[in-house]
Protein backbone atom coordinates (compact mmCIF):
# COMPACT_ATOMS: atom_id res chain seq x y z
CA UNK A 1 0.00 0.00 0.00
CA UNK A 2 1.15 3.30 -1.06
CA UNK A 3 1.43 6.14 1.80
CA UNK A 4 -1.18 7.90 0.18
CA UNK A 5 -4.05 6.52 -2.15
CA UNK A 6 -6.22 8.27 -3.97
CA UNK A 7 -8.46 6.53 -6.27
CA UNK A 8 -11.24 8.24 -8.80
CA UNK A 9 -14.61 6.26 -9.04
CA UNK A 10 -14.66 4.70 -12.74
CA UNK A 11 -18.02 6.92 -13.87
CA UNK A 12 -16.01 10.29 -13.24
CA UNK A 13 -13.88 12.35 -15.89
CA UNK A 14 -11.90 14.90 -14.91
CA UNK A 15 -13.54 17.37 -18.29
CA UNK A 16 -16.60 18.13 -15.75
CA UNK A 17 -14.58 20.36 -13.63
CA UNK A 18 -13.62 23.76 -14.33
CA UNK A 19 -12.02 25.99 -12.06
CA UNK A 20 -14.19 24.85 -9.03
CA UNK A 21 -13.63 26.07 -5.10
CA UNK A 22 -12.94 23.64 -2.79
CA UNK A 23 -14.28 22.70 0.90
CA UNK A 24 -12.44 20.99 3.32
CA UNK A 25 -14.64 19.47 6.26
CA UNK A 26 -12.41 17.04 8.41
CA UNK A 27 -12.84 16.13 11.42
CA UNK A 28 -11.64 18.66 14.32
CA UNK A 29 -13.04 20.15 17.08
CA UNK A 30 -16.70 19.72 17.66
CA UNK A 31 -16.62 18.26 14.64
CA UNK A 32 -17.85 22.04 13.22
CA UNK A 33 -16.67 21.73 9.64
CA UNK A 34 -17.22 18.02 9.14
CA UNK A 35 -21.45 18.83 10.39
CA UNK A 36 -21.22 21.69 7.70
CA UNK A 37 -19.69 20.17 4.52
CA UNK A 38 -21.72 17.16 5.57
CA UNK A 39 -24.75 18.94 5.58
CA UNK A 40 -24.39 20.81 2.20
CA UNK A 41 -23.17 17.50 0.25
CA UNK A 42 -26.69 16.33 1.21
CA UNK A 43 -28.24 19.42 0.57
CA UNK A 44 -26.92 20.36 -2.99
CA UNK A 45 -26.71 16.05 -3.58
CA UNK A 46 -23.14 16.31 -4.27
CA UNK A 47 -21.62 13.02 -6.08
CA UNK A 48 -18.97 11.25 -4.77
CA UNK A 49 -16.02 11.14 -7.19
CA UNK A 50 -12.92 9.42 -5.65
CA UNK A 51 -11.26 7.78 -2.16
CA UNK A 52 -8.66 8.42 0.17
CA UNK A 53 -6.81 5.78 1.94
CA UNK A 54 -3.34 6.56 3.91
CA UNK A 55 -1.38 4.91 6.23
CA UNK A 56 -1.17 8.25 8.25
CA UNK A 57 -4.97 7.08 8.94
CA UNK A 58 -5.28 5.40 12.36
CA UNK A 59 -5.04 2.06 11.91
CA UNK A 60 -8.71 0.91 12.49
CA UNK A 61 -11.59 -0.32 10.03
CA UNK A 62 -14.68 1.24 10.23
CA UNK A 63 -18.18 -0.74 11.18
CA UNK A 64 -21.19 0.13 9.01
CA UNK A 65 -24.75 -0.12 9.90
CA UNK A 66 -25.21 -3.77 8.61
CA UNK A 67 -21.96 -4.85 10.36
CA UNK A 68 -19.93 -5.27 7.47
CA UNK A 69 -15.79 -3.17 7.79
CA UNK A 70 -14.35 -0.82 5.61
CA UNK A 71 -10.88 1.14 5.24
CA UNK A 72 -10.98 4.15 7.07
CA UNK A 73 -10.59 6.87 4.15
CA UNK A 74 -11.26 10.17 3.11
CA UNK A 75 -13.77 11.37 0.06
CA UNK A 76 -13.59 14.04 -2.54
CA UNK A 77 -17.63 15.14 -3.63
CA UNK A 78 -18.16 17.12 -6.57
CA UNK A 79 -20.85 19.58 -7.51
CA UNK A 80 -21.20 21.84 -10.34
CA UNK A 81 -24.49 23.83 -11.98
CA UNK A 82 -25.16 26.45 -13.82
CA UNK A 83 -22.92 29.14 -11.72
CA UNK A 84 -21.25 27.03 -9.43
CA UNK A 85 -18.66 24.33 -8.97
CA UNK A 86 -17.78 23.31 -5.99
CA UNK A 87 -15.40 20.28 -4.75
CA UNK A 88 -16.25 18.75 -1.07
CA UNK A 89 -12.37 17.16 1.25
CA UNK A 90 -14.56 15.37 3.95
CA UNK A 91 -13.70 11.72 5.61
CA UNK A 92 -12.76 9.88 9.13
CA UNK A 93 -9.76 11.38 10.32
CA UNK A 94 -7.03 13.59 9.79
CA UNK A 95 -3.39 12.36 10.71
CA UNK A 96 -2.02 10.79 12.94
CA UNK A 97 1.44 12.48 13.17
CA UNK A 98 3.10 15.64 12.26
CA UNK A 99 4.03 14.08 8.72
CA UNK A 100 1.59 12.79 7.97
CA UNK A 101 -0.32 15.88 8.27
CA UNK A 102 2.07 18.30 5.77
CA UNK A 103 2.18 15.22 3.39
CA UNK A 104 -1.79 15.03 3.51
CA UNK A 105 -2.07 18.30 3.02
CA UNK A 106 0.50 18.47 -0.09
CA UNK A 107 -1.33 15.91 -1.52
CA UNK A 108 -4.97 17.75 -1.66
CA UNK A 109 -3.19 20.91 -3.25
CA UNK A 110 -1.73 18.39 -5.58
CA UNK A 111 -5.42 17.26 -6.34
CA UNK A 112 -6.82 21.43 -6.30
CA UNK A 113 -4.01 22.69 -8.75
CA UNK A 114 -4.86 19.50 -11.30
CA UNK A 115 -8.68 20.74 -11.25
CA UNK A 116 -7.43 24.32 -11.13
CA UNK A 117 -9.04 25.21 -8.24
CA UNK A 118 -9.18 29.10 -7.97
CA UNK A 119 -10.21 29.28 -3.56
CA UNK A 120 -9.82 27.15 -0.54
CA UNK A 121 -12.63 27.24 1.86
CA UNK A 122 -11.25 25.44 5.17
CA UNK A 123 -14.07 25.02 7.92
CA UNK A 124 -13.67 24.09 11.91
CA UNK A 125 -14.44 24.48 15.44
CA UNK A 126 -13.06 27.16 17.60
CA UNK A 127 -13.08 25.60 21.03
CA UNK A 128 -13.31 27.93 23.84
CA UNK A 129 -14.12 25.48 27.01
CA UNK A 130 -17.80 26.26 27.38
CA UNK A 131 -21.03 26.56 25.90
CA UNK A 132 -21.98 28.99 23.36
CA UNK A 133 -25.40 30.56 23.29
CA UNK A 134 -24.38 32.55 20.23
CA UNK A 135 -21.30 31.33 18.52
CA UNK A 136 -19.11 33.91 16.51
CA UNK A 137 -16.99 32.88 13.10
CA UNK A 138 -13.67 33.29 13.41
CA UNK A 139 -11.67 34.53 9.89
CA UNK A 140 -8.53 34.05 9.21
CA UNK A 141 -7.11 34.18 5.37
CA UNK A 142 -4.22 33.70 3.29
CA UNK A 143 -4.18 37.19 1.46
CA UNK A 144 -5.04 40.10 2.96
CA UNK A 145 -7.86 41.19 0.40
CA UNK A 146 -9.77 38.38 1.47
CA UNK A 147 -10.28 39.72 4.60
CA UNK A 148 -13.35 42.37 3.82
CA UNK A 149 -15.05 39.69 2.04
CA UNK A 150 -15.09 36.93 4.75
CA UNK A 151 -15.61 40.15 7.15
CA UNK A 152 -18.95 41.50 5.12
CA UNK A 153 -20.16 37.09 5.09
CA UNK A 154 -19.75 37.63 8.89
CA UNK A 155 -16.81 36.76 9.89
CA UNK A 156 -15.16 37.73 13.25
CA UNK A 157 -11.33 38.71 13.02
CA UNK A 158 -9.76 40.01 16.17
CA UNK A 159 -6.01 40.17 15.90
CA UNK A 160 -4.12 37.01 17.11
CA UNK A 161 -7.13 34.72 17.53
CA UNK A 162 -6.98 31.37 17.88
CA UNK A 163 -4.06 32.00 19.88
CA UNK A 164 -2.09 29.41 19.27
CA UNK A 165 -2.49 29.04 15.63
CA UNK A 166 -4.56 26.87 13.33
CA UNK A 167 -4.22 23.38 13.84
CA UNK A 168 -4.48 20.21 11.36
CA UNK A 169 -5.70 20.26 7.87
CA UNK A 170 -8.07 23.88 8.03
CA UNK A 171 -4.67 25.15 9.16
CA UNK A 172 -2.04 23.71 6.89
CA UNK A 173 -4.23 24.03 3.33
CA UNK A 174 -4.47 27.44 4.29
CA UNK A 175 -1.17 28.19 4.85
CA UNK A 176 0.12 25.71 1.74
CA UNK A 177 -2.44 26.92 -0.81
CA UNK A 178 -0.35 30.37 -0.84
CA UNK A 179 2.42 28.63 -2.30
CA UNK A 180 0.32 27.39 -4.61
CA UNK A 181 -1.03 30.46 -5.72
CA UNK A 182 -4.81 29.50 -4.44
CA UNK A 183 -6.90 32.05 -2.55
CA UNK A 184 -7.80 30.65 1.25
CA UNK A 185 -10.43 31.03 3.96
CA UNK A 186 -10.67 29.86 6.91
CA UNK A 187 -13.75 29.71 8.72
CA UNK A 188 -14.21 28.24 12.87
CA UNK A 189 -17.60 28.48 14.43
CA UNK A 190 -17.07 29.05 17.99
CA UNK A 191 -17.21 25.54 20.12
CA UNK A 192 -17.29 24.31 23.67
CA UNK A 193 -15.01 22.02 22.16
CA UNK A 194 -16.58 18.82 24.28
CA UNK A 195 -19.61 17.74 21.93
CA UNK A 196 -20.33 17.52 18.66
CA UNK A 197 -21.67 20.63 17.99
CA UNK A 198 -24.55 21.19 14.89
CA UNK A 199 -25.59 25.01 16.43
CA UNK A 200 -21.86 26.63 15.43
CA UNK A 201 -21.99 24.75 12.54
CA UNK A 202 -25.14 26.32 12.11
CA UNK A 203 -23.88 29.55 12.26
CA UNK A 204 -20.90 28.78 10.05
CA UNK A 205 -22.79 27.44 7.71
CA UNK A 206 -24.56 30.65 7.35
CA UNK A 207 -21.57 32.66 6.65
CA UNK A 208 -19.93 30.06 3.98
CA UNK A 209 -23.04 30.19 2.32
CA UNK A 210 -22.81 33.61 1.85
CA UNK A 211 -19.28 33.70 0.56
CA UNK A 212 -20.19 31.04 -1.99
CA UNK A 213 -23.02 32.35 -3.23
CA UNK A 214 -25.54 29.56 -2.32
CA UNK A 215 -28.22 29.39 0.46
CA UNK A 216 -28.33 26.02 1.83
CA UNK A 217 -30.94 25.36 4.44
CA UNK A 218 -30.27 24.80 7.99
CA UNK A 219 -33.47 23.22 9.53
CA UNK A 220 -31.31 19.53 10.20
CA UNK A 221 -28.47 21.28 11.62
CA UNK A 222 -30.79 23.89 13.74
CA UNK A 223 -32.94 20.59 14.69
CA UNK A 224 -30.22 18.98 15.56
CA UNK A 225 -28.41 21.94 17.61
CA UNK A 226 -31.97 22.01 19.72
CA UNK A 227 -31.47 18.50 20.16
CA UNK A 228 -28.01 18.55 21.31
CA UNK A 229 -29.20 21.62 23.97
CA UNK A 230 -31.56 19.32 25.42
CA UNK A 231 -28.95 16.76 26.17
CA UNK A 232 -26.46 18.80 27.15
CA UNK A 233 -29.33 20.35 29.58
CA UNK A 234 -30.12 17.07 30.59
CA UNK A 235 -26.59 15.85 31.91
CA UNK A 236 -25.89 19.22 33.96
CA UNK A 237 -29.30 18.29 35.71
CA UNK A 238 -28.63 15.02 36.15
CA UNK A 239 -24.86 15.99 37.53
CA UNK A 240 -26.73 18.43 39.68
CA UNK A 241 -28.89 16.10 41.11
CA UNK A 242 -25.90 14.28 42.56
CA UNK A 243 -24.55 16.82 44.09
CA UNK A 244 -27.44 17.91 45.65
CA UNK A 245 -27.08 13.99 47.10
CA UNK A 246 -23.96 14.04 47.84
CA UNK A 247 -24.73 17.13 50.03
CA UNK A 248 -27.64 15.43 51.58
CA UNK A 249 -25.72 12.26 52.78
CA UNK A 250 -22.95 14.43 54.03
CA UNK A 251 -24.93 16.60 56.22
Amino acid sequence: MDDITIRFLDDFSQDEVKSPILIEGLPGIGHVGKLVAEHIIHELGAKKIAQIHSIYFPPQVIIEEDSVIRLANNEIFFYKDDSHQILFLVGDFQSTSNEGHYLLADKYLKIAEEFGVRRIYTLGGFGVGRLVEEPRVIGAVNRIELKEEAAEAGATFDNGEPVGGIIGAAGLLLGLSAYHNIEGICLMGETSGYLVDPKSATSLLKVLSSLIGIGIDSTTLVERGVEMERMVQKLIEGEQAVHDEELRYIG
